[in-house]
Formats: C-alpha cells, sequence, structure tokens
C-alpha cells in the first residue's frame, strides 16, 4: 500500500494525490497539519518537505511522475 503523507495548501501533495488518482494507484493519506503526531515518522525518514510517498522500500518527497511510476 502506498503512503502519501501530505499537508494543507500543498501543490505537490495535490499532484501527486491526482496523478496517483488517475493511475488507479491506492493510497492511504496523512495529512500531518491533521494528524501532528506523524510529523516526527516523517523526520525519522529523513525528510523535511511534503509530500512524501512510501510503499515498502521505496520512499521519496516532492511530486516526482517518474518514481511515482515505479508504484504502479
Amino acid at each position: 500500500m502506498v503512503t502519501v503523507y501530505s499537508k494543507n495548501n500543498c501543490m505537490q501533495c495535490k499532484m501527486v494525490k491526482k496523478w496517483l488518482g488517475e493511475h488507479d494507484v491506492a493510497f492511504d493519506e496523512i495529512n500531518i497539519d491533521e494528524q501532528p503526531e506523524y510529523i516526527q515518522t516523517v523526520i525519522d525518514m529523513g525528510f523535511r518537505a511534503a509530500p512524501v510517498v512510501t510503499k515498502g522500500e521505496i520512499s521519496f518527497s516532492g511530486f516526482r511522475p517518474g518514481e511515482l511510476a515505479k508504484l504502479v
């Protein structure tokens, strides 16, 4: 399962979610503005900016279509 750590008013977050939806990739969204207890989780993964996308051993930050394509 793909997990997207997102924030409110984040254009790249919206683009990631739109891309996943257009490619029929199911994902769980964790909004760190609404669930701040996950902020430390994102930091512990080595990221400082949203969105963070994870699936198994794959994790990356930002809207990166080449990386997103690997999740399909």
